[in-house]
């Protein structure tokens, strides 16, 4: 009885390695749903997982030649499935950090509508940047790294703790002291803007 069942898995994959569609169903509906859960695992969407999971098929598939035994067709599905969404979560680090410099780059273009708006004329809108300019100079030093770190190279609180040798709390609490130091040197200039 046991050998009969072997024999009839052999021949579906030798069937699948053929190209037979429905023997290559059978693997589909096998793993499927198996491969979806890992993805989730990774991408934590399940949209985004199905899509992998299905291209992790259609790769098999395409593949189906070099798989040399039935145990090789999981491996392949979860090393396809694995690589797609180890690309898709680069991917997504890339497009967050374009859409973070644009963001900043809008924001910038938005603060000089705003100060045109309020009839700054260009030597108001110089003379505004080189006073939080020099503001921030004379901020002390670690404030002013993790000012410039935070604000500037947007940078999260972790990576500066890293790259400054200090901890997270550190960097908080001369973030704070950044901005109240600032907030003071520069109440002038914010009054204006209320």
């Amino acid at each position: 009885m046991m050998e009969r069942v072997l024999s009839a898995r052999e021949s579906v994959f030798l069937r699948f390695k053929r190209g037979d569609e429905v023997a290559f169903k059978f693997y589909f509906d096998k793993y499927y749903n198996n491969i979806v859960g890992f993805c989730v695992q990774f991408l934590h969407d399940e949209d985004k997982a199905k899509s992998v999971a299905q291209e992790a098929f259609i790769k098999l598939w395409l593949n189906r030649e070099k798989v040399s035994k039935k145990t090789g067709i999981p491996a392949f599905l979860y090393t396809a499935a694995k690589s797609k969404c180890l690309n898709q979560i680069r991917h997504n680090k890339v497009v967050s950090k374009y859409k973070d410099f644009k963001l900043q780059e809008k924001e910038q273009q938005l603060n000089q509508e705003v100060l045109q708006a309020l009839n700054f004329d260009s030597m108001n809108l110089t003379e505004l940047k080189e006073t939080i300019d020099k503001a921030i100079q004379d901020l002390p030093e670690r404030c002013r790294e993790v000012f410039i770190k935070r604000r500037i190279e947007n940078k999260k609180n972790r990576e500066i703790a890293e790259e400054l040798g200090v901890s997270v709390k550190a960097v908080e609490a001369n973030m704070t002291r950044a901005i109240k130091e600032l907030n003071i040197k520069l109440a002038h200039y914010l009054s204006v803007f209320l």
